[in-house]
């Protein structure tokens, strides 16, 4: 791998631009949730074992899914419930494509997976918790799980935003970490092939959310969300493939390793802000956040910033 010619000066100003940016965009919390009240020991129950095989991660996030319809604002309309809806059917899609002739390395994508949902159990267990804060970026959506103004469609979003604009690239690292790391190797397509499981299902999960007038604007528009979405669902996690590339370089500078964890944090925690200023506006206000944070961090980094 090419040495990352990392601009820590950069970091720490765009680090305090980010996080005075958020609050700026920041919408009000008209149900400011604080923890996992009233399930609290028992969420943090479930998650404090870590599994450690793809069935096992289905298996608590069916669990956990339990939970979360019990909590407000009313039994199976919490926000994060949302999300982890989302990523279960997509974790479970997942867990079949590894029997699939096109997955290469069955063994990578499921350490992958379950690396990734570790990332989200240990975001749910750290909520609420004195001195365990989750990331910003999943601050963003738990601090919103009782907010019945926030849709569910834009809550299931959110959860995306934070996993794959700030977990996904710790995801593998961790990967790399245990299996070696791979470049561009046989291990890349099957990372890919993730993608494709999001494009089959980006349409029936859009529609399960919606509302009826987002329903009505859904036929108006007829394909052009799923393509606008699958855009996302791409540049997304090509994004995430180069952060972890790039904080791979950087894992033996514990200080510029922090910088740029911080920037990817608060970078993912500004985007899901961003995400809730209008749902009529959703892809495109991701989009930019997205392509904003890109920038930025190849600006940090040393890349050539892409037109």
């Amino acid at each position: 791998m090419k040495n990352v010619n990392f601009d820590r000066v950069r970091a720490e100003s765009s680090a305090v631009a980010l996080a005075e940016g958020r609050k700026r965009i920041a919408l009000a919390v008209t149900s400011v949730a604080h923890d996992w009240s009233p399930a609290q020991q028992e969420m943090l129950a479930l998650v404090e074992e870590q599994p450690e095989d793809i069935l096992a991660v289905i298996d608590r996030l069916k669990a956990v899914q339990k939970v979360l319809d019990l909590l407000p604002p009313s039994p199976g309309t919490n926000r994060v419930a949302a999300f982890n809806t989302l990523y279960l059917t997509i974790t479970e899609q997942v867990a079949e494509s590894l029997r699939s002739p096109d997955c290469v390395d069955p063994e990578w994508l499921e350490v992958l997976d379950v690396e990734f949902a570790r990332l989200y159990f240990k975001a749910l267990g750290a909520w609420g918790v004195p001195g365990k804060d989750p990331a910003d970026a999943w601050e963003v959506l738990f601090r919103r799980a009782y907010d019945d103004k926030v849709t569910v469609m834009d809550a299931a979003v959110l959860g995306v935003n934070a996993h794959i604009n700030h977990d996904l690239a710790l995801a593998l690292l961790a990967t790399w970490d245990r299996l070696g790391y791979p470049g561009d190797g046989p291990q890349h397509p099957d990372y890919l092939l993730v993608n494709k499981i999001f494009y089959q299902q980006i349409p029936l999960l859009r529609r399960r959310f919606a509302t009826a007038w987002q329903l009505q604007i859904d036929k108006c528009v007829g394909d052009l969300d799923d393509w606008s979405q699958r855009i996302l669902v791409r540049t997304t996690r090509a994004m995430a493939w180069e952060q972890a590339e790039t904080l791979w370089a950087l894992r033996d500078d514990p200080k510029d390793y922090d910088h740029a964890l911080r920037v990817m944090d608060r970078a993912s925690a500004c985007a899901g802000e961003a995400l809730l200023k209008g749902t009529s506006l959703l892809q495109v206000l991701w989009l930019t956040a997205t392509a904003w944070a890109t920038r930025l961090w190849r600006r940090l980094t040393g890349r050539p910033t892409k037109p």
